[in-house]
């Protein structure tokens, strides 16, 4: 009798992988804050996208040639995305906490989500996020800086876009060859604005040791879990799970930077991860409606 266990155990394990690359990606953005008295947030991400196109250039060793116009057009609109995201969020992170940051930010992708189910009922895991940020006001987001939460919006639009134009390179580009090149393209758009705020700090050995620092933790380490969950675990589950961001940055802000955490401003990020999670599920089982798949009810 073939025992069962090694296949129970896997959903854990690649749930480990996912949840070990988010906490990745948060402590990634919280040792980045610290750089910022010294090169600011453009410097930063300047530092974090030079170094994440050059590992990424190095271990996917992406072909040239061969792509039409309209693929590099496709691939360029990703590069901008992706840099336009990133100097937003620093930006967002330079005048908010970390929990609060990514909450906001990840209302892009959640709205996305309820956008392309067209259906009526997922608007009411939008409405519940809102509701989240709203309970966030009441924990101290009126204290905030407001310029800092239109950062953070605005990281969340153009996280929604890099969700599009993702789906669309990867359908052009082989394996990561894509995200390789838009990363390259990234990093030279913001490396005049990165070197013309931080000035010779930029070339500091420790600077620079950081900024390796913050994109192997940010990047290159999370999306290598990320590729071997993926193998393991169903999208849905890999969405859902990915929900937990907010959460994971509010405890990555606490631990790393002191950034205080009310009950009140926790309550709300559970919300929005609610929501998040809740519209991920609403989706996927709406889909295996559709193929004649549903899941039983337990």
């Amino acid at each position: 009798m073939t025992s069962t266990r090694p296949a129970s155990r896997a959903p854990l394990g690649a749930a480990g992988l996912v949840l070990a690359g988010l906490f990745c990606q948060e402590l990634g953005a919280s040792f980045a804050v610290l750089l910022f008295p010294t090169v600011g947030a453009l410097g930063m991400v300047t530092l974090r996208l030079v170094f994440s196109a050059i590992v990424l250039l190095l271990v996917c060793r992406p072909t040239f040639r061969g792509y039409s116009g309209r693929d590099w057009l496709i691939v360029t609109v990703f590069g901008l995305a992706l840099a336009a995201m990133n100097v937003l969020f620093y930006e967002a992170l330079a005048r908010l906490p970390l929990g609060p940051a990514v909450t906001i930010e990840v209302l892009g992708p959640l709205l996305l989500s309820v956008i392309v189910s067209r259906r009526a009922a997922s608007w009411l895991w939008a409405v519940l996020a809102f509701v989240g940020v709203a309970l966030l006001s009441r924990g101290g987001l009126e204290e905030l800086d407001p310029v800092g939460v239109a950062f953070a919006a605005g990281a969340g639009v153009m996280w929604a876009a890099y969700i599009l134009m993702s789906a669309r390179t990867g359908s052009t580009f082989p394996k990561l060859d894509g995200l390789a090149i838009a990363m390259a393209i990234g990093a030279v758009v913001t490396l005049p604005f990165g070197l013309g705020t931080a000035g010779p700090a930029f070339f500091s050995p420790a600077v620079l040791l950081l900024g390796l620092a913050v994109a192997m933790l940010s990047s290159a380490i999370p999306y290598a879990l990320e590729l071997l969950a993926l193998r393991r675990l169903a999208p849905a589950s890999f969405s859902i799970l990915m929900s937990l961001a907010p959460a994971i940055a509010a405890v990555a802000g606490a631990l790393v930077l002191g950034q205080e955490l009310t009950l009140v401003s926790g309550v709300a990020i559970l919300l929005v991860v609610a929501a998040s999670a809740g519209a991920v599920r609403s989706a996927s089982l709406h889909r295996k409606k559709q193929a004649g798949l549903a899941e039983p009810v337990l």
